[in-house]
């Protein structure tokens, strides 16, 4: 819970909004899905381990909504775009490649530890890759979907205060 309120905190900070800082968080209900779903499938118990596989869980799952909603908000700021279906679907499209990129080599570099859990030196890395591997494919999949519908549904408002919020902050030398 502690972790959960600072990252609020953080993207709070950053984007000075609640609603944005809890889309950006909606995507770690969605790791937790398949972490869960992922420790059952492999029989293993909720341990210390596996708990620290959440906590690192949660700052992966974070930071890909962090990655799409900073993209839509550069759209609008620096090239243009309004608040539309459109610049939602292009925003989301030109970050699908580095999410999944992402996930994939994450996904690989796990994989010794998945294997093999009864080797020595692995019983406490197991739990963590399990949990980690688990929660990156429920994150990366469903948040591909969630994230654009939920700022479409309830991003334009802080998308608009953002912008207005930085056209006022210009200086006359930086509007050259």
């Amino acid at each position: 819970m502690v972790s959960l309120a600072m990252i609020f905190l953080v993207l709070y900070s950053r984007y000075r909004s609640a609603v944005l800082a809890l889309i950006i968080m909606g995507n770690v209900p969605l790791a937790l899905i398949g972490s869960v779903a992922a420790l059952w499938i492999s029989e293993q118990p909720l341990s210390v381990a596996s708990m620290i596989g959440f906590i690192t869980l949660t700052g992966i799952s974070t930071r890909n909504g962090i990655l799409k909603i900073s993209h839509y908000i550069n759209l609008v700021l620096h090239e243009g775009e309004t608040f539309s279906r459109a610049m939602i679907l292009r925003g989301s499209q030109e970050r699908l490649t580095p999410v999944l990129m992402t996930a994939l080599s994450a996904g690989v570099a796990l994989v010794p530890l998945l294997v093999g859990a009864d080797a020595p030196g692995k019983e406490i890395l197991h739990p963590v890759a399990v949990t980690i591997f688990g929660g990156l494919i429920s994150a990366t999949l469903l948040d591909t979907f969630l994230t654009p519908v939920l700022f479409l549904k309830l991003g334009g408002k802080p998308l608009n205060r953002l912008v207005e919020g930085r056209a006022g902050s210009l200086r006359p030398a930086d509007a050259y």
